[in-house]
């Protein structure tokens, strides 16, 4: 073979190699973090302190490891404009967290940090000083969600061998993004955003503090309106009137994408 041809041989050979060896590799995606505080923000369209406070659960909800949600409360609508996105529910869930605490402080825009801690809903740094003091030992127990024939697998693996909480399992569904335009009331003319709007809370089994799976079906995620959901495992105190009372939330988990 003369040097020209083997020249010509030569990159012939190096095209027939080329696409194999210019494939890129692969880049291994890092896993989300883990969860490690649910801020609940109780808010009002008939409030005119809350939209400050509704921007910045936005804000808060991007932050890797935080669940945010908003959960309009009804006891402002006698102002002039009944909050379209509120339940008594909300209303009631606030007033028993702020029995279990003690100080009875219930007001808007109030921030609650993984059933806990409270500060008010619009101070970035008050709220970042709660997730820091109630966050900072992480949730007792991981949360695993799976999808697959109309069922929701949701699995609890506890941090602490010895942990002897009780607890309920909770499907919240939420709206992912809403907008309100409120054309009465203190916020007359302004239209309000919102993130992670609970739409409802489903009860769908019992935690003891031991390694569990428990299946509900994929209907619990599902509510008007409602794109996406999480899962909580929250502690439940005994009340005197003879009802329990939400207490600390022991694990957080967020739905798929929504929907």
């Amino acid at each position: 073979m003369s040097a020209s041809m083997r020249h010509v041989a030569a990159i012939l050979a190096t095209l027939a190699l080329g696409p194999a060896t210019a494939q890129t590799p692969p880049v291994a995606q890092t896993p989300a973090p883990a969860p490690k505080a649910v801020i609940e923000l109780f808010t009002s369209q008939g409030c005119s302190s809350c939209p400050p406070a509704d921007a910045l659960i936005i804000e808060l909800s991007k932050e890797p490891g935080l669940i945010a949600l908003t959960l309009p409360v009804t006891y402002w609508d006698y102002l002039g404009w009944k909050d379209t996105l509120g339940k008594d529910s909300f209303a009631k869930r606030q007033k028993f967290y702020a029995k279990a605490r003690g100080d009875g402080q219930v007001y808007t825009p109030q921030v609650v940090v993984n059933g806990a801690a409270h500060a008010i809903g619009s101070d970035k740094a008050e709220i970042e000083k709660a997730v820091k003091q109630v966050a900072a030992p992480g949730f007792t127990a991981t949360v695993a969600l799976k999808e697959e024939n109309g069922s929701l697998r949701i699995r609890i693996s506890p941090k602490d061998a010895g942990l002897t909480e009780t607890a309920g399992v909770w499907v919240v569904p939420t709206t992912h993004r809403a907008t309100v335009p409120v054309t009465r009331g203190e916020n007359q003319g302004k239209t309000l955003s919102y993130v992670n709007v609970v739409r409802g809370m489903v009860r769908v089994g019992d935690w003891n503090g031991e390694p569990a799976t428990i299946t509900a079906p994929l209907t619990a995620t599902q509510a008007p309106e409602a794109d996406s959901y999480v899962v909580l495992i929250q502690a439940e105190r005994p009340s005197k009137y003879g009802m329990t009372m939400p207490g600390a939330i022991l694990g957080a988990a967020h739905g798929p994408a929504p929907r």
